[in-house]
């Protein structure tokens, strides 16, 4: 196994001491794996995809403004 080093804010890190009992390492490389499957699961979904990045990217500005709108009006 390799050894992979993260930086956290001070804060965070006096907060985590609070629970000694707590492997981070392991929450760490758990958090990252899931991360990692969902990642590969969005690109085999992308692969199948005819949209060009240019596509994509008005479908996302698209969504993010029915979302603001929808949001702005509650």
């Amino acid at each position: 196994m390799v050894t992979v080093t993260i930086s956290v804010p001070e804060d965070l890190k006096r907060k985590m001491l609070m629970f000694p009992e707590m492997n981070w390492s392991a929450v760490a490389r758990k958090a990252i794996v899931e991360r990692v499957k969902l990642l590969e699961k969005m690109n085999k979904q992308l692969e199948k995809s005819r949209l060009s990045e240019e596509d994509t990217i008005a479908l996302g500005r698209k969504v993010k403004r029915a979302v603001s709108q929808k949001f702005s009006k509650s």
